[in-house]
């Protein structure tokens, strides 16, 4: 049985101080919830500090990106040895990464393998654009993501790795998709993909999450659809209650 997983993803929102003070309260109320394993993934300079605040709790901590090498002159990188002194996820190939920073399936890749040398789990971000999507091309766009991202992984690690499924059109725009196409794109291509790299089992073991303007009244109607194991969060994650009741809406 997948557990199912709902990690709030703050991106360039929070300064430290400010970060300090969502987690303490998201570990007051995220605490309370059984049977739903909750991540918080915080901007690079607040890991230190919800790292501190979350020791203890049974609150994951997430880092939202990472370099593929361990150390060398990449001037503003971050590598996965820094990551893992006080991450257990990391969220690659999300799509923001993809538009404004020059990620490729490539470097995805790269840094999914080097994720499994550090022992982190990887959050891997899929979907298609709007053109994408309009064009009937959502199919072979997040095959390709997942057949060049997942490329040479064993399927020993792979059954630890969580998929996010993330139409571009559907982040921050306020219009998400519905339940039932994102489980049909969970169902059909997805785990299609992970079967094809590894095994029907392996597939059927990885937890998938829809992400995608995911608010406290629609969460229940992804989580209801039997191929979605949770959500990652957005701007939602950034409100104390709004997690809350999306994390509550996860527990099944």
């Amino acid at each position: 049985m997948r557990i199912p997983l709902v990690a709030g993803n703050w991106k360039m929102n929070k300064t430290v101080e400010e970060a300090r003070k969502l987690t303490s309260e998201m570990v007051q109320r995220l605490g309370q919830i059984k049977g739903v394993e909750r991540v918080l993934c915080p901007p690079f300079p607040s890991l230190l500090a919800a790292a501190a605040l979350l020791q203890g709790s049974q609150i994951g901590l997430g880092a939202q990106n990472m370099h593929w090498e361990e150390k060398g002159a990449f001037t503003g990188e971050v590598s996965p040895l820094m990551v893992a002194e006080f991450c257990k996820y990391v969220i690659i190939g999300h799509s923001e990464r993809r538009t404004y920073f020059g990620e490729t399936d490539a470097t995805v890749n790269k840094k999914i393998a080097a994720a499994r040398t550090r022992g982190l789990i990887p959050i891997l971000c899929v979907g298609e654009t709007l053109a994408e999507y309009e064009a009937g091309q959502t199919a072979s766009v997040v095959a390709r993501q997942m057949r060049e991202g997942l490329k040479g992984l064993d399927a020993d690690f792979a059954t630890k790795l969580v998929v996010a499924y993330e139409p571009v059109w559907a982040i921050g725009t306020g219009r998400a998709s519905s339940g039932e196409n994102a489980n049909a794109v969970v169902q059909e291509v997805i785990r299609k993909a992970l079967t094809e790299l590894f095994t029907w089992e392996v597939a059927q073991a990885i937890r998938v999450l829809y992400g995608g303007s995911v608010t406290a009244s629609n969460a229940a109607e992804f989580f209801s659809q039997p191929g979605i194991d949770g959500a990652l969060v957005g701007g939602a994650s950034l409100k104390v209650d709004e997690f809350t009741a999306i994390a509550r809406s996860a527990v099944k």
